[in-house]
């Protein structure tokens, strides 16, 4: 035991992590899954294994023969490249997704393949040698290993840096954390490797994402949140009688619009994980200002008096202070900035004459472009208490017409390009309204 006993500290830790994680989530019946985390946590307690087995009998060679002290090496190394591999891949998953085009997957698997390859077939060179603190194996297959893990760990830090404004604070901390808890691990293995310290980052890293990131009582909480917000967006859209079913469908289209920019590429940088659930998450709060605005004047079944025209924009900026006064103490530093924009610029026109700041362009915030879009095809399509609906092509075509005027182009373009799925979310959500 003097030679692993971090192994079986580590190990201990792993697996009353794991009684936890599986505990909890049967406890609250979660249908939340991330297999990426079940799959390093296990691979987390298969390396941790084979750790403390090669480091125990590196250091008392006599009492295993040395055929299966190489093939426990062998599972040791491939246990490391295939967790560092696993964490870079859920960081991958968890800030801008796993991209589909082949390149960029090749470009990804290739380090980790072609190490796999080379700690196989170089596995017989392991070479065993003495230190003053203990023994240690080094060769091909251990060097290249090293150089894999350096390779992911800047890969990782690549990522992160590149998804840094766009990630919530809490996942931001603790990305940041592990990483440089890891570098320091290697950092200090590679230039001492008799120092055995490795399992100490693989532990760090997933009671890390474990307690900030994967834990089933944030998962719960978060939950909470969810049914909070749109509970009190029902509430709003309740005082407007006439628009039964609008959060519901403004948001879908949301996800949509923004689902589509994200696949073909388009404001990749802005649209990551975090940005977009944050974006739906905040779009049923679009027009919690009408929460200020006198019944007489939503309801009104007429046009509406330049006067009363003019109380009724007061909406947009008032919902932006109730967010920040509701919503902006919560810690969800970029929920809160994303909420705001989106109540506050969601009636912003693309050419500057939108209210209640005149922006224009790129000036008005992409989230409230995108918002902008879903809610004047929402409210066309609707029956108000001062107009029928129209028809789904009029619909369309305002959209069209409003393009380089009212809306973002490419925005436009992109929305029409998905007329079919919103179309079938339109129908789908007016039926369940009706039943």
């Amino acid at each position: 035991m003097e030679y692993c006993k971090l192994q079986v500290g580590g190990l201990l830790i792993l697996l009353y992590i794991a009684f936890c994680y599986y505990r909890e989530r049967s406890k609250m019946k979660l249908k939340y899954k991330n297999i990426r985390f079940g799959g390093l946590l296990l691979l987390s307690i298969v390396y941790i294994i084979f750790d403390g087995l090669t480091a125990y009998f590196v250091n008392c060679p006599a009492m295993i023969d040395s055929t299966l002290n190489r093939i426990f090496h062998l599972f040791f190394l491939l246990s490391l490249d295939a967790f560092i591999f696993s964490s870079f891949l859920y960081l991958v998953s968890i800030t801008e997704g796993i991209p589909k085009k082949r390149g960029k997957l090749v470009a990804l698997w290739s380090p980790f393949v072609i190490n796999i390859l080379v700690v196989i077939f170089h596995i017989d060179s392991l070479e065993y040698r003495h230190g003053e603190i203990s023994n240690y194996s080094m060769g091909e297959s251990v060097y290249t290993c090293f150089i894999m893990v350096g390779i992911y760990l800047l890969l990782s830090f690549i990522t992160f840096f590149r998804r840094w404004n766009y990630m919530e604070s809490q996942k931001r901390i603790s990305i940041f954390t592990y990483l440089m808890v890891l570098l320091c691990v290697t950092g200090y293995q590679a230039l001492n490797p008799q120092s055995l310290i490795s399992s100490i980052g693989i532990v760090v890293i997933v009671v890390g994402i474990y307690m900030n990131l994967e834990n089933p009582a944030l998962k719960k909480l978060h939950y909470y949140h969810s049914e909070m917000v749109m509970g009190f967006a029902t509430l709003v859209e309740n005082k407007d009688d006439s628009t039964g079913g609008h959060i519901r469908r403004t948001t879908e289209y949301v996800k949509l619009l923004s689902g589509e920019l994200r696949k073909r590429g388009i404001y990749k940088n802005i649209l990551t994980k975090d940005y977009i659930n944050n974006l739906l998450l905040a779009a049923p709060m679009h027009d919690v200002g009408k929460v200020s605005i006198p019944d007489a004047i939503l309801q009104k079944p007429g046009k509406l008096t330049d006067e009363e025209f003019s109380e009724m924009k007061k909406h947009a900026a008032n919902g932006g202070r109730i967010i920040q006064d509701t919503f902006g103490h919560l810690g969800e530093e970029q929920y809160g900035r994303i909420a705001y924009e989106v109540a506050r610029f969601h009636h912003e026109k693309w050419n500057g004459k939108g209210y209640p700041e005149g922006l224009k362009r790129r000036e008005i915030p992409l989230s409230a472009r995108i918002m902008a879009i879903a809610d004047v095809f929402d409210a066309v399509s609707q029956t108000r208490c001062y107009r029928p609906a129209m028809p789904l092509q009029k619909c369309f075509e305002i959209i069209e017409e409003g393009s380089g005027q009212d809306f973002e182009p490419i925005l436009v373009d992109v929305f029409l390009d998905i007329r079919e799925q919103v179309e079938q979310v339109h129908h789908q959500i007016n039926d369940q309204n009706r039943a």
